[in-house]
């Protein structure tokens, strides 16, 4: 193919992932691009087809196909006073090696179609003193609000997205929902499968897991319930909670119908929220991290009776 590229490992790139050897050399290629070019079979070491994680060795001969508007960095938006002063309001703790938010519903994590205000494109804002902007480790979902952790450095970077694709950090969140759980705490187990747009228990799927406490309730109408989920899967609370007939208030993909119109005088919002998460192991010390609830949120408990301290 014209304008591929056979080009040696240089021995002071020894034992560097693949990935950071394009980002590297070819800075403008998108971490999407890059995924593809691997999955199509584009980019090869030592003529063999390689992984992201691949450590690459002095000598080793490296496919890359034509990439030459990749090799100059992408030029970075400007952002907007206003969206800086945004963005920045959004901080709740920072170190040398992290930064955590209190995200809002409806600010999505990265774009999209039709989205032109998100968390990744304001990134820049949130360098401070450092010269590289922060790094997303984790999402949640548009609709959900609270913590949401961004690495400082690439040692943390590793360090956060091992934790979180191994489940080794202990998250909480906050629901409403509607009506209240027949058991004051336990353990749901269905396996989940993404069908469209939209998540489903399915007998063959994923395994998924979340524990559940009751913290308060009115009657059998309304409760606020603390949730952990065991597993990661895409919608896995909002799914597992319609599940055992106690869907989130607010929810518009998975609480529709007659049931919900009876609760139109509360926020049309979804009322999760990730309010807190335990460090202590990356940090060999303790280190809890809890995000507030939203205005509405703690407004509409108010507003039905449910009493919450945190």
């Amino acid at each position: 193919m014209a304008g591929v590229e056979l080009i040696k490992v240089k021995p002071e790139d020894d034992g560097m992932r693949l990935n950071r050897w394009f980002l590297k050399y070819y800075p403008g290629l998108s971490l999407g691009r890059f995924q593809k070019l691997l999955r199509t079979k584009q980019i090869k070491v030592d003529g063999k087809r390689a992984d992201t994680g691949l450590k690459v060795t002095s000598g080793q001969e490296i496919r890359v196909p034509p990439l030459q508007e990749e090799k100059a960095a992408p030029r970075r938006a400007e952002i907007s006073n206003k969206d800086q002063e945004y963005i920045r309001h959004l901080v709740i703790y920072k170190d040398d090696n992290i930064i955590v938010l209190n995200k809002p519903s409806g600010l999505a994590v990265q774009g999209g179609t039709n989205m032109t205000r998100h968390i990744d494109g304001l990134l820049d804002a949130l360098a401070f003193d450092k010269q590289e902007k922060p790094k997303l480790v984790h999402r949640i979902d548009k609709d959900t609000s609270g913590i949401l952790i961004l690495a400082r450095n690439r040692q943390w970077a590793d360090l956060l997205t091992k934790a979180f694709r191994e489940h080794t950090l202990q998250k909480t969140y906050l629901a409403l929902v509607s009506p209240t759980p027949k058991q004051n705490f336990g353990d749901i187990k269905a396996p989940l499968e993404k069908i469209g747009e939209k998540v489903t228990v399915l007998e063959d799927g994923k395994p998924a897991y979340t524990h559940f406490e009751i913290i308060d309730a009115i009657s059998d109408k309304f409760a606020l319930l603390a949730a952990e989920p065991l597993t990661g899967r895409t919608h896995q609370i909002r799914v597992h909670l319609q599940y055992i007939g106690s869907p989130i208030v607010g929810d518009n993909k998975y609480f529709q119908g007659e049931k919900r119109e009876k609760y139109s005088l509360l926020t049309d919002k979804l009322h999760l929220h990730a309010y807190k998460i335990d460090l202590s192991s990356l940090y060999n010390k303790k280190c809890l991290i809890k995000a507030p609830l939203p205005e509405y949120f703690r407004q509409d408990l108010d507003n039905i009776g449910i009493h919450f301290k945190g």
